[in-house]
């Protein structure tokens, strides 16, 4: 593939000595406008002033005019119409074109294009003319362009026009095309989008049947008998089983192929050893092959049950669960592939094997890393259906929409072997009514035909939002699915089994505060299969929704400019712990000790934690000007006591309570504060808190020394502010500025401070508790990037990146 410059456009050629590819990364070559334009979908339209780009691409991440000074800040403004439920940020409408041209190879070719994801709105056109339109941000849509296309060898314009209008999420959804987008082409006789369906019905040590069918589409206008080849390689290319099958598929009609394999020993999926295999599958025609493909797979058996609870190859499995927004921090909503592994990556490495997708379909890639890395996930449809919860979101094409809407995200999905159960919804208004039910009834019969593989569930809330009710209103929504997903409701599991004894129960939402109320339950009752904390992970929107202040927001669980990130996560928005997360360590037994310092309070401040927030504490040690002042300490472990020393001094000695917490105070002093977990009269476990020095210089520390010259691929490097021994400063706020050369770029920057509102894509940034990050980007030729920072008073930095 070659890239031509031309009338400031980029044209995509394919060498006719090539045979054509099936698949074409339509990814680079865009220009981009944030306006809206009249005539922009004719192709001699003029966009010569538009902005460059490669996708994906999220523009409300992006700078906006200073219009009105404290109004404006970086992509913040306080005229979103999302106002603290998007984080503060811009949609509006946005254009995007690009210019394309197909060789000789391609002749006689059927093509369409196909859109991971745009929100929200979208309608594209080719050469002028309007081929469809799409209404949900969130899952994916393709579109036959066959006819609309010049003949091969003339230059072809695709228009995008993406609207994101009004107040229609109620976290950050992002805006533009932020996933990626592909030319498929295909011969006139070939395998359909998405028309693959591997399931595993027969699963053991010793054999596995896997069962494949295959959607065949004939588009020639008349009869074709076609050949279907389909052969299971293993993860290094070995064939492991074959068969082929013939049909018959009238013209112009598809025709579903069904073929069964034996594979003997199979290599099982599971979170530890997360094997994966392929089928290729090859359509012939009199003995000419017409189309291949090879769809990724999993081996493995799920099972769910009330005695048994879940079981992922005839093994137990509690699930570890955390809830996950779509968008990539600083990077806001653009899925760009090394943003979503290195998310999974950050999951696992915190103790999560499962992942409720909240409250939407996530990105291919997203499924991709969770099999390739062995994380269970909770495919999620809708947070809402014809009841909104916002004027303009989605439920306004609800009827209309969502059977095309649903089975995409099936059809695109079910080949995943990390995906284990689909949800329905969110906390849906009619989830208990007659036209709620109905709803569910319609997305059964749809799995019935397209998975039948997997059991459905739902997240049903507090009746709430019907005045009068109580807990038991809530019953026919649970009468309808396989797993029932709970929300904020622990306490009802065990009155709810006595009840509906055949029930299986999971927390799809809880509180961090309340994680050992809800763990407790999972380990106690096989019933209850596992827990998902609101959020694994900090997100921007449902602004300060994990807030911590002085004064309680009278009224709204949100917090008002200037918050943007939500705050609730285990994880902060640049990938580190907070205190949170190592209290659930304590719970999940990952760990036998942990110790959290309380911040200092003013004499005046009574503290407010949200229910979904967590106290303000720090894992620090280091807090100047406060000695001799009562400081607040948890220790937080499973152990039968906890000793806590300062400088090697014993200070006491307490039993956790039944929330696995000893609470000390202790006036401050510098040095060593040490928490020790004792089983007997034995240390089993300890955890200490070292009084860093003054800040001295700035410290760079890239997640990979080494990346892809790639687009999709990034390198993440944290920023932190150290003493002269190399310890983080964690009362350093300080503005970094960040200098970039080489094969590479700024594609943002970032820390996890809730409501300091600054550019995600300028080369400043201030540190927050001692530490900021930056994430370069490849420009997409091998080399070398380097990335320097300064600070006034501080020792500079400097870290090369190399990129291959």
């Amino acid at each position: 593939m070659s890239f031509v410059v031309a009338f400031c456009t980029i044209v995509i050629t394919v060498s006719a000595q090539q045979k054509f590819a099936r698949i074409l990364s339509f990814d680079s070559g865009w220009r981009f406008t944030r306006d809206s334009i009249t005539g922009a979908e004719q192709p001699d339209f003029n966009d010569s002033k538009w902005r460059s780009l490669d996708l994906p691409h999220d523009w409300s991440i992006e700078d906006i005019p200073q219009q009105k000074p404290g109004v404006t800040i970086g992509p913040f403004s306080k005229e979103s119409p999302g106002d603290m439920a998007t984080g503060h940020i811009i949609g509006g409408t946005g254009w995007y074109r690009k210019t394309f041209t197909l060789d000789k190879a391609y002749k006689g070719k059927s093509i369409s294009i196909y859109f991971q994801g745009a929100y929200m709105e979208t309608d594209v056109w080719v050469n002028g003319h309007h081929v469809g339109d799409h209404k949900y941000g969130y899952t994916s849509f393709y579109f036959d362009i066959t006819k609309y296309c010049n003949p091969v060898s003339k230059p072809n314009v695709v228009a995008v026009r993406v609207v994101n209008y009004g107040k229609n999420s109620r976290w950050y959804s992002g805006s533009g095309i932020y996933r990626h987008v592909q030319l498929i082409a295909t011969e006139p006789v070939h395998i359909a989008q998405w028309g693959v369906y591997i399931t595993t019905p027969e699963v053991s040590g010793k054999s596995a049947t896997v069962a494949v069918q295959t959607n065949v589409a004939n588009e020639t206008g008349k009869k074709a008998i076609v050949s279907v080849q389909t052969s299971l390689l293993d993860k290094f290319g070995k064939e492991v089983g074959r068969t082929t099958s013939s049909g018959i598929v009238e013209a112009d009609s598809n025709v579903n192929i069904l073929q069964d394999i034996t594979v003997k020993t199979p290599k099982l999926w599971s979170l530890a050893t997360p094997n994966l295999y392929s089928a290729k599958v090859t359509v012939s025609v009199a003995g000419k092959v017409k189309d291949v493909t090879a769809s990724p797979f999993g081996i493995r058996k799920l099972s769910f049950s009330v005695d048994k609870g879940f079981l992922l190859n005839d093994k137990p499995v509690k699930l570890h669960g955390g809830c996950v927004h779509h968008d990539n921090g600083v990077l806001g909503s653009a899925t760009i592939d090394r943003a979503e592994e290195r998310k999974i990556e950050l999951l696992k490495a915190n103790g999560f094997n499962a992942i409720r997708c909240s409250h939407n379909p996530p990105s291919e890639k997203f499924l991709e890393i969770c099999d390739r890395l062995g994380m269970l996930v909770i495919d999620e449809s809708f947070d809402q259906w014809e009841k909104g919860k916002n004027p303009d979101d989605y439920h306004r094409f609800f009827d209309a929409w969502w059977k095309k809407d649903f089975s995409s995200m099936v059809l695109r999905d079910r080949n995943h072997p990390s995906i284990i159960l689909w949800s329905v919804g969110n906390e849906i208004d009619e989830r208990a009514e007659p036209s709620g039910t109905k709803i569910v009834k319609g997305f059964k019969e749809v799995l019935q035909k397209l998975d039948p593989s997997r059991l459905i569930t739902e997240a049903v809330n507090d009746p709430w939002d019907h005045p009068g009710n109580k807990w038991d209103y809530t019953a026919p929504a649970f009468a309808l699915l396989g797993v029932s997903g709970y929300n904020y409701q622990w306490w009802e599991y065990e009155n709810d089994h006595k009840k509906y004894p055949q029930r299986i129960m999971m927390g799809t939402e809880s509180v961090p505060k309340e994680a050992a109320q809800n763990w407790n339950l999972v380990e106690k009752h096989p019933y209850v299969i596992g827990d998902f904390v609101w959020t694994a992970i900090d997100y921007l929107g449902e602004s300060g929704i994990g807030h911590t202040t002085c004064k309680e927001e009278k009224g709204n669980n949100l917090m008002p400019w200037p918050w943007f990130n939500a705050y609730c996560g285990d994880i902060d928005l640049i990938g580190d712990k907070k205190p949170q997360s190592y209290y659930r360590d304590a719970v999940w037994r990952r760990t036998k000790i942990a110790m959290a310092v309380h911040t200092p309070l003013a004499d005046s401040c009574k503290e407010a934690v949200s229910y979904w927030g967590w106290p303000d504490e720090m894992l620090s040690w280091t807090w100047p000007g406060n000695e001799g002042k009562l400081m607040h300490i948890n220790v937080y472990s499973r152990a039968a006591k906890v000793r806590l020393l300062l400088n090697g001094k014993m200070i006491a000695e307490k039993k956790p309570d039944s929330l696995f917490t000893a609470k000390f105070d202790l006036p401050y002093a510098p040095g060593e504060l040490k928490a020790v977990a004792v089983a007997g009269n034995k240390e089993v476990g300890h955890f200490s808190l070292q009084t860093a020095g003054k800040a001295a210089r700035i410290q760079l520390v890239p997640d990979r020394a080494k990346i892809k010259a790639s687009r999709n691929d990034l390198c993440y490097v944290k920023v932190l502010v150290i003493d002269d021994k190399e310890q983080v400063v964690p009362n350093a706020d300080i503005p970094i500025k960040f200098k970039i050369t080489g094969k590479g770029e700024l594609e943002g920057t970032g820390s996890a401070n809730p409501s300091e509102m600054e550019s995600f894509r300028q080369s400043k940034h201030h540190t927050f508790r001692g530490k900021c990050l930056v994430v370069l980007r490849p420009t997409g030729t091998a080399g070398n990037i380097t990335l320097e920072a300064s600070a006034p008073g501080l020792i500079s930095a400097k870290t090369v990146i190399s990129t291959e």
